[in-house]
């Protein structure tokens, strides 16, 4: 750990940003596609796919997708857990970056963790409601 905890709060950045990427993914396999039918767009989609097939690959993969991405999750989380009492440098200017810091990667985090349910919602529930 370094003296004025810089270095846990460029970590813990850098992994919420991660998880943020792991948990859009889950985004464009199954909420994107659910909208853009919900919405009447299925042109769209298929324009989508056209372009970008993998977005069928993603969709086939769906639990591996998540399992990956909750895995990231949880290892951000953890970090930032780890990290929120980390000691911030005494200089005013370098503390309050430090801090700011420390709060833009609990926005990211939370922000991360809300994509994922949203995900989870359209890739499970949602299919398992409409089968009832």
């Amino acid at each position: 750990m370094s003296p004025d905890g810089s270095v846990e709060s460029r970590a813990s950045l850098w992994t919420s940003l991660l998880s943020l990427f792991a948990s859009s993914s889950t985004l464009v396999c199954c909420a994107l596609p659910a909208l853009l039918v919900a919405l009447g767009a299925g042109a769209a989609l298929s324009s989508l796919v056209s372009a970008f097939p993998q977005v069928v690959w993603l969709s086939q993969h769906k639990e591996a997708l998540f399992v990956i991405a909750g895995l990231a999750m949880v290892v951000s989380g953890a970090l930032q857990w780890r990290n929120r009492n980390a000691p911030c440098p005494t200089d005013p200017a370098l503390r309050r970056a430090c801090l700011q810091t420390r709060r833009a990667s609990l926005r990211v985090y939370g922000f991360s963790v809300l994509v994922y349910v949203v995900g989870g919602w359209f890739a499970f529930v949602q299919p398992w409601l409409g089968e009832r």
